[in-house]
């Protein structure tokens, strides 16, 4: 383990793999079931001719159990940065996290009654709250020149975990039940072993908390920068969400795809769009980190995600949704990555990491799993899809030009952040 530790700011490839895996496996067991088994769980559950139902189900749970993660990230982040142990700070949360993330997984995929599901759900997105609150403090903690980089593994993780978990039961044929007992022994193998396996250095703390008074307790919530990226985010992520937690139903009542095709087609999608993310995560991250200049990145990839939405509303078809899904990836990967670092840029103080980047996590989870909630009204409302894919594109718009009100401090390419 001492070979993993980050000397002068840098962390090497054992460190940024072991990391990625973690990612990895965080983002398989949480989108698969957006992406796939919820749908097919509570698709027309009053038939075929009630689809929307289905659809409006899918928006509740996601958005309860997001609510429930939004109120767990921060908490567990307090709780990392407060906690001392032997075990260190961040390992007991990304070991407890994962045990819960399983446990909930199973009970997920035992439920057939929508209420069950949600129930089941809110454990699940808890446990992964509690999880990503405690990796991604390891990037304020022990990475400086590379946070672009390590930024980016966790957009690409995200995108190659939808295809790892969709393209296994899509491939394999596995079954509701069987594909949620896969996902729950996946995290519960490699969240425990990464977290046993990262560093997790002690941090000197400078002072107690009764010794600090409400404006430093408050922290980033009082700088005007980080609020711009988190809104920026919540926002760009609700566009995001939009095009993308619907498709299987998109898929199936929007384009026409055949019921027996439909998953094939959405694996094919997926594919697509990961290839893109990973790409443009990792250029886009490496370019933040070698130039310093992050805002430029993260508005023209908002606007580039903004047109992929023009791109579905003007050819709804099949072959058309696969050219949006490529241009989709380029703009949310380069976005999710650099937008990741400049908020890590803007943290004041390293006593507060994993509370500041749970609120950064928690402004992504937000807007991903309200998106169903939202899309799920506006598909009822208009008893179609484009006023989905309108508000999707226009929200992208708004999200690039709240990051253009954010003045970021100077980024050292060597050193990290300039000091504010």
């Amino acid at each position: 383990m001492k070979a993993l530790m980050p000397r002068d700011g840098r962390v090497g490839g054992g460190w940024l793999t072991l990391f990625a895996v973690a990612w990895l496996a965080v983002w398989t067991v949480q989108l698969t079931p957006v992406q796939l088994l919820l749908p097919l769980q509570l698709d027309t559950p009053g038939g075929e001719n009630d689809w929307i139902t289905g659809v409006v189900w899918s928006g509740l749970i996601l958005s309860v159990g997001g609510i429930a993660g939004v109120i767990a990230g921060p908490i567990a982040g307090t709780l990392s940065d407060r906690t001392r142990s032997r075990w260190g700070r961040r390992r007991p949360w990304a070991i407890g996290g994962s045990v819960l993330t399983a446990a909930s997984l199973l009970l997920t995929g035992a439920a057939s009654e929508p209420v069950a599901v949600g129930a089941a759900w809110i454990g699940v997105s808890v446990g992964v709250a509690v999880v990503s609150a405690a990796l991604t403090a390891m990037i304020a903690d022990q990475v400086f020149a590379q946070r672009g980089a390590a930024s980016a593994l966790v957009s690409s993780a995200q995108a190659v975990g939808i295809v790892v978990g969709v393209g296994a039961v899509v491939l394999l044929g596995l079954g509701i039940g069987a594909s949620y007992v896969v996902l729950a022994g996946f995290i519960l193998l490699v969240g425990v072993g990464t977290a046993l396996l990262l560093p997790d250095p002690q941090t000197h703390r400078e002072r107690s908390t009764a010794q600090r008074d409400w404006r430093e307790r408050m922290g980033v919530l009082r700088d005007r920068n980080f609020m711009w990226v988190l809104a920026s985010r919540l926002t760009v992520n609700i566009g995001n969400a939009l095009g993308t937690a619907l498709l299987l139903f998109f898929l199936l009542y929007g384009v026409g795809s055949p019921a027996a095709t439909a998953e094939d087609d959405l694996l094919v999608l997926i594919v697509i769009y990961t290839i893109f993310v990973v790409a443009a995560s990792v250029v886009a991250g490496g370019i933040s980190d070698r130039t310093g200049r992050r805002k430029p990145i993260v508005i023209v990839a908002a606007l580039v995600q903004a047109l992929s939405a023009v791109m579905i509303l003007v050819s709804p078809t099949f072959i058309g949704t696969a050219v949006a899904a490529a241009v989709m990836g380029v703009g949310y990967g380069a976005f999710m990555a650099v937008s990741l670092a400049l908020a890590t840029d803007l943290l004041p103080r390293v006593e507060d990491h994993a509370r500041d980047l749970g609120i950064v996590n928690v402004s992504a989870s937000l807007g991903q799993l309200l998106g169903p909630l939202l899309g799920a009204a506006l598909v009822a409302l208009v008893g179609g899809f484009w006023l989905l894919f309108l508000v999707a594109g226009i929200l992208s718009v708004i999200g690039a030009v709240m990051t253009v009100a954010v003045r970021p401090a100077r980024v050292s390419p060597q050193r990290g952040p300039a000091a504010h």
